[in-house]
């Protein structure tokens, strides 16, 4: 169905956050209608049977009309274009609207946890009719429809809003099933589970809720780029032959499609400075065709004609390596001077790593001093961004 919505109401678009804000309101609007008629459904169906769980479950798919209008709104702010007061733009709408129904996911756990308690202390039991089971049965389809085409979509827009409704609607079908299974039980084997059925449903909900939670409030804190798109653009810069080496590489996310990054790009000191800013130009280009992110590059100049420096710079390499392969080095130089010789360079670690700065810096200096006793290094460890 949202394949041939999408058809009849998305014009083909070239922009794609346009695209992504089109999907979003679609799905939203989708979203809003399935619930409102599934909560009119079961609201009709526990008002026949008398049962408590199934009208419960009616006004927690009222909830998630409103968490869909939460969605559509969301996509609303976020394809608005940059202003003056927000020249980023804003993307981030979208991990908001995420956020806000993990939350209302977590809120609805919570309330089936404690009507489920009640429900094990007053226990009641409950009439059902064909009228009823088919209404449990089209709630339990339309559902996990609901979390498949969010869940597609998610994935292919890559969107954390998306992605926590569509374990909200995975919550609802099976949070359904088990009101069904309670209903049959109660009706064919006298057994009142409702309440019992009801507490695994919370927990599973609560626990869905915390991961859709998480899944939006890690990009609000900046989370680091993946392996792949690192790859991509240190392969793309590396590709321009003035360009040795990057390091300081920063990704700065600002919400899908909305991408800032910040690198040096190490070159020969001995080219002329006025090509070398050229062709850093013709990469932040590049970089913002090819991979839809602006770039702001910043250019080291390493000296390559000197043997000596270059080939120090090697084996320090090296060494650092032997101490550990997940540390590197750049901004290489070395100053020489009547008694000994600075080695001077950046020492990059991972986050996380098992040394301290002031082990990691202790074992350079050390292994440096070995390589040759008038060598005395000057190292600044910094951490890694991606």
């Amino acid at each position: 169905m949202i394949s041939l919505l999408a058809r009849l109401f998305i014009k083909p678009q070239e922009d794609e956050a346009a695209m992504r804000k089109a999907y979003g309101i679609l799905c939203g609007a989708v979203g809003i209608g399935l619930n409102v008629l599934l909560f009119l459904g079961k609201f009709l169906a526990g008002t026949i049977s008398g049962s408590i769980a199934i009208t419960a479950d009616a006004f927690n798919n009222l909830s998630d009309a409103g968490s869909s209008c939460v969605t559509l709104l969301g996509f609303q702010l976020a394809g608005q274009k940059p202003d003056v007061h927000h020249p980023f733009g804003h993307g981030r709408f979208e991990y908001l609207s995420g956020l806000a129904v993990s939350v209302l996911i977590l809120l609805m756990g919570f309330e089936l946890g404690k009507s489920s308690v009640e429900k094990i202390l007053h226990p009641a039991p409950v009439d059902s009719s064909p009228l009823v089971l088919a209404i449990l049965c089209i709630s339990i389809a339309v559902k996990l429809y609901m979390a498949l085409y969010n869940h597609r979509l998610g994935k292919k827009l890559h969107s954390s809003a998306m992605t926590a409704t569509a374990i909200d609607s995975l919550s609802d079908s099976i949070a359904t099933t088990a009101v069904l299974a309670a209903t049959l039980v109660g009706q064919f084997f006298h057994v009142m589970i409702d309440g019992w059925c009801g507490i695994l449903v919370a927990c599973f909900i609560l626990w869905s809720g915390y991961g859709a939670a998480k899944e939006t409030i890690d990009p609000l804190l900046g989370t680091p780029p993946t392996h792949e798109f690192v790859s991509r653009i240190r392969e793309l810069v590396l590709a321009h032959p003035s360009i040795i080496g990057i390091h300081d590489l920063i990704v700065h996310d600002y919400g899908p499609g909305r991408v800032m990054i910040s690198l040096h790009a190490e070159v020969s000191a001995s080219e002329n400075v006025l090509e070398l800013h050229d062709e850093i130009d013709n990469v932040e280009r590049e970089l913002r065709e090819k991979l839809g992110c602006d770039a702001v590059i910043h250019m080291d100049p390493v000296v390559t004609d000197d043997g000596i420096t270059q080939q120090t710079r090697q084996r320090v390499a090296t060494l650092v390596r032997c101490i550990d392969d997940d540390i590197s080095i750049h901004d290489f130089r070395m100053v020489s001077g009547p008694t000994h010789t600075n080695v001077i360079f950046d020492a990059v670690v991972p986050f996380g790593f098992r040394l301290s700065d002031e082990e990691v810096a202790s074992k350079i200096k050390s292994a440096v001093r070995a390589l040759d006793g008038n060598y005395y290094a000057v190292v600044n460890v910094e951490r890694s961004y991606t």
